[in-house]
């Protein structure tokens, strides 16, 4: 079983938001903040860890993310300020 993470990217507190799925978080963050992949973050500067969960099977966190992704932006606002109500970069603790 591979581990997995669902997690969302902010370039502020209630700004733009990315949310995203990876088997190694460490890296894709880095690949986020140092714009190493073509896209919506790199566009946007979308590259602030402001919430994940870690799941024992990639397949749930995935799972996790499509779920996510249907919620409406208030829903996803509000889950990160229950865990991070300052928008903390949670990267800089890796």
């Amino acid at each position: 079983m591979k581990t997995g993470y669902a997690y969302i990217l902010a370039n502020d507190k209630n700004g733009t938001i990315y949310i995203g799925v990876t088997s190694d978080i460490t890296k894709r963050v880095y690949e986020h903040k140092n714009h190493l992949r073509d896209g919506f973050t790199k566009n946007y500067s979308v590259e602030k860890l402001v919430w994940f969960e870690q799941y024992e099977d990639i397949t749930d966190a995935i799972v996790r993310e499509k779920q996510l992704k249907q919620w409406r932006r208030d829903w996803k606002l509000d889950l990160v300020e229950q865990s991070n109500p300052n928008w903390n970069d949670l990267s800089k603790d890796f």
